[in-house]
């Protein structure tokens, strides 16, 4: 995992599975990071507000809609 690169940067790259937003959520948690969640993950507002009102499958699909976009 590279720790320069934000959780969606690096899904959006293909570079890590969904499944590794709950490995940089405890990272982020276990640090001293003075920033949200969010903003360490590297979630837009929208994107936010779609997994903490929605669901995990819901920022998964706005996601997985921005990986067709760039063809990945």
């Amino acid at each position: 995992m590279d720790s320069t690169k934000k959780f969606k940067e690096q899904y959006l790259a293909g570079e890590i599975d969904f499944e590794a937003i709950d490995d940089f959520s405890y990272a982020w948690g276990m640090s001293d990071e003075e920033c949200t969640l969010a903003q360490y993950l590297g979630l837009d507002a929208e994107e936010e507000d779609a997994w903490v009102s929605q669901s995990e499958d819901a920022l998964r699909e706005m996601l997985d809609a921005q990986k067709k976009e760039r063809g990945m």
